[in-house]
């Protein structure tokens, strides 16, 4: 491939690493540049004009997969001149310039408060012929004001808050992202209104700890209101979050959860470590007993709630002992899924520098035995619903060996995983449309449906899917929120005040 002929539009590929945040940024990227005539590159093409790194600072590895994957595209873009490469996000934020120090072939660097200067900033290399680093410290506008290439029919993300006020010792993302800065409750609607309006059937709301939601307008029953609200919108099927801290966590999400049809029975709560020490040291605000008090509530509530977390395994000092209490949790929590992570030293955080660094070995033998425990139990929570039947609605991409097995998948609403078969429904079902399927069989990460779908109902969600039709919202003019009383506005719908 060369690049672009003149008067031909210039291609774009995004690479995404990391959380939900990235990936609803590497969205908005792909707005921005379709905004400002790019294109994006087909399946088919070799090397698009312009590859964009959106990138994570998290885990360990982070920086060594991202100059890997440069160190492979400098030949491609020495055989490939004009062409750019562009690094954004969590990395691109701590690293700046050193970046461009390793990796001198890299024409833009842009943090996670400036993706809305990506293009002028391609220009700007291009015409200049020399690298351009951006790096701001704070957010200038609302991510939401920037358009948005929506990368699913039927499912969207929906940015309420930006950046994080707490203070965990192995985290680097508040450093990274910033404060917390809220949207308006009526800004956040609007938006799923946008989607909805769109075909999107299911709403995901997004957010460093989206318990805190409202802290910056005084309200902290803000994120109870806001679900409410979500009900009140017409169209909109499924409403989830992610993800919430055990710490801000109200009894008036609880109800909301409940009480609010459209909202899912699924909750992404961030557990790791089931040590009241541990959690000390991580600087995670509260304590195992009120967690598991949580959980208690939830299923109280909702006893078809299916729970997720996070946890890791590994943290500087943990002993046998706390490890053990982590196990202790997991077993009473019986958690529908996890995510497990072994800790990785992270320059710039507490962590990075606190003694009694575990060895490698130790922190891996623990990982293995809670992969085995998690296992189990999810294992014996899935096989409950053999038998039972679930609402689906199909998705893209989710089962890999769907096209051998002949069979579709999706999710129901509770978030687990289903591979269904389609019966003599195959070749009418769509991505996007809504199944009802009774489980057959179970696995501890999946479901599998193999009779024939029990109903099958046609979306506009699939009729855009079947017309190639991606939703596209444009930027939604909000700018940051203001210190002092707000202009008054017109109260949305459903209870959830507009501040």
């Amino acid at each position: 491939m060369t690049t672009a002929a003149a008067g031909s539009p210039r291609t774009y590929q995004v690479r995404t690493y990391g959380c939900q945040m990235n990936v609803h940024d590497s969205e908005r990227i792909s707005g921005l540049l379709e905004d400002a005539g790019y294109v994006r590159a087909a399946e088919s093409v070799e090397q698009p004009d312009v590859v964009v790194f959106n990138t994570c600072a998290v885990r360990e590895n982070a920086d060594n997969r991202l100059y890997g994957n440069l160190g492979h595209l400098r030949p491609v873009k020495t055989k490939h001149p004009g062409m750019q490469i562009a690094v954004g996000g969590c990395l691109a934020q701590k690293d700046r310039g050193e970046i461009v120090r390793k990796a001198p072939w890299v024409d833009v660097v842009f943090g996670t408060h400036n993706i809305g200067s990506l293009p002028a900033l391609l220009d700007r290399a291009r015409h200049n012929a020399a690298a351009e680093v951006e790096i701001l410290e704070s957010l200038e506008v609302f991510p939401s004001t920037l358009p948005t290439r929506r990368e699913s029919t039927y499912a969207g993300w929906v940015s309420i808050s930006v950046g994080c006020n707490n203070t965990c010792t192995f985290c680097i993302v508040p450093s990274l992202r910033g404060k917390e800065k809220d949207r308006r409750p009526g800004d956040v609607l609007s938006e799923v209104r946008a989607l909805v309006a769109e075909g999107v059937l299911e709403v995901t709301l997004l957010g460093q700890n989206v318990n805190s939601y409202g802290v910056e307008f005084g309200d902290r029953y803000a994120f109870g209101k806001l679900l409410r609200a979500c009900g009140d919108v017409d169209g909109l099927e499924r409403v989830r979050f992610t993800s919430p801290h055990p710490k801000d966590f109200t009894d008036d999400v609880i109800a909301a959860m409940a009480e609010t049809p459209n909202v899912c029975h699924s909750l992404h709560m961030p557990l790791q470590s089931g040590s009241d020490d541990v959690l000390r040291a991580m600087r995670r605000s509260y304590r195992s007993e009120k967690y598991l008090g949580i959980i208690s509530k939830v299923r109280a509530a909702m006893p078809d709630a299916a729970i997720t977390t996070d946890i890791i395994v590994g943290f500087p000092g943990e002993t046998e002992a706390d490890f053990q209490q982590t196990l202790d949790v997991v077993r009473e929590a019986r958690f529908s899924s996890a995510f497990t992570f072994q800790y990785s030293k992270r320059p710039g955080t507490p962590a990075a520098t606190m003694a009694d660094q575990l060895p490698k070995q130790v922190v891996q033998e623990r990982y293995e035995r809670l992969i085995a425990c998690v296992e189990e139990i999810t294992w014996a929570e899935n096989k409950k619903l053999v038998g039972e039947t679930v609402e689906v609605l199909v998705a893209v991409g989710e089962g890999r060996k769907d096209e051998r097995t002949g069979r579709m998948s999706g999710r129901a609403r509770d978030g687990r995983l289903v591979h269904f078969a389609t019966g003599d429904l195959a070749g009418r079902i769509r991505p996007g449309d809504i199944v009802h399927t009774t489980v057959t069989y179970a696995a501890p990460h999946h479901l599998n449906a193999d009779g024939a779908p029990v109903a099958h109902r046609r979306t506009r969600a699939g009729d855009a899917a079947e017309a190639g039709r991606a939703p596209r919202t444009p930027g939604v003019l909000l700018g940051l929120p203001t210190v002092g009383a707000p202009a008054e506005s017109p109260a949305p719908t459903g209870g959830c005040a507009a501040h």
